[in-house]
């Protein structure tokens, strides 16, 4: 056996919003969130083998094979089926690490979803973010190709159709610490809990600013010169950050003014991620449509 299927898609995501409401007696975070889909995407191609051997290439420079969550999640798909198959994935990695994009963990959760249709081990979506979780708070909500409002760790999902701004991301290059933030002794721990509705009407802040601007001063600058052209905020824990712009020109002129604070593109936010639709492909090719 040496089946290739390629074109999976891992996009980034964005968080709207990131609140922290308190902390778990395990030294978890409990969060408050929108996840929403953007671009980039990471492109993953599989090769199955008789296995069990799982191997890779590509991905995130300098990352051991065995340290990559998809070499992980795949592992964690075999325990989980008893799947004596085996696969070389191949990672073409255009998302930033360490840049509050969440790319690893959406590389874990494409492996995931495309392995389970390739393997044929017809575990539900419920059980795959499962899986997932035990990878990352992030993973459940890739693997569920939605946007979601998210609570707990990021795990409590609740599919939403939200706005679809236009974006202006800047990456300023510096990899953040998601350990140093949290772990800050100044990190905002107890905002008050919101409700979906409020949403749309507060204004919208990210807990981990104040600390990522102290911690990270040309995070801190970057978010400045972006103020200029629109209430900016923080992904994640950083590094990336955005604006949010009611039609693409806007979000242009801005992206022309902040070009110099590192690598700055203009996106659109999705509520579907292009996962699904990789995945309804490969369900219909297997069904002969």
């Amino acid at each position: 056996m040496s089946q290739r299927s390629t074109g999976w898609p891992a996009p980034a995501k964005i968080n709207r919003f990131l609140h922290i409401t308190g902390r778990r007696p395990d030294g978890y975070h409990a969060l408050q969130t929108l996840f929403q889909f953007i671009e980039p995407c990471d492109g993953l191609d599989f090769t199955l083998t008789d296995g069990p051997e799982i191997t890779r290439d590509g991905g995130v420079a300098g990352l051991p094979a065995a340290d990559d969550l998809v070499v992980r999640a795949a592992r964690a798909l075999q325990a989980r089926t008893g799947c004596r198959a085996g696969v070389h994935i191949h990672v073409d990695k255009r998302i930033a690490a360490g840049a509050g994009l969440g790319g690893g963990s959406s590389d874990a959760a494409t492996t995931l979803v495309a392995l389970n249709a390739l393997w044929g081990c017809g575990l539900s979506g419920t059980a795959l973010e499962a899986i997932g979780l035990e990878l990352g708070a992030d993973v459940p909500v890739f693997v569920r190709g939605r946007a979601a409002w998210a609570e707990g760790v990021g795990e409590r999902l609740t599919v939403v159709e939200a706005d679809r701004p236009w974006l202006v991301v800047v990456d300023p290059r510096v990899e953040v610490s998601t350990a140093a933030v949290f772990g800050d002794p100044k990190l905002t721990r107890h905002t008050e809990r919101i409700t979906i509705p409020a949403f749309k009407t507060m204004a919208l802040r990210n807990d981990c600013e104040a600390t990522v601007r102290r911690l990270y001063p040309p995070v801190a600058s970057a978010i400045d010169a972006l103020s200029e052209y629109g209430p900016s905020r923080l992904t994640g824990t950083g590094g990336c950050l955005f604006a949010c712009f009611d039609d693409r020109d806007a979000a242009e002129r801005a992206r022309r003014g902040v070009d110099d604070r590192g690598t700055v593109w203009v996106t659109r936010v999705a509520n579907h991620s292009p996962l699904l639709d990789r995945l309804a492909m490969q369900q219909a090719s297997s069904n002969g449509a």
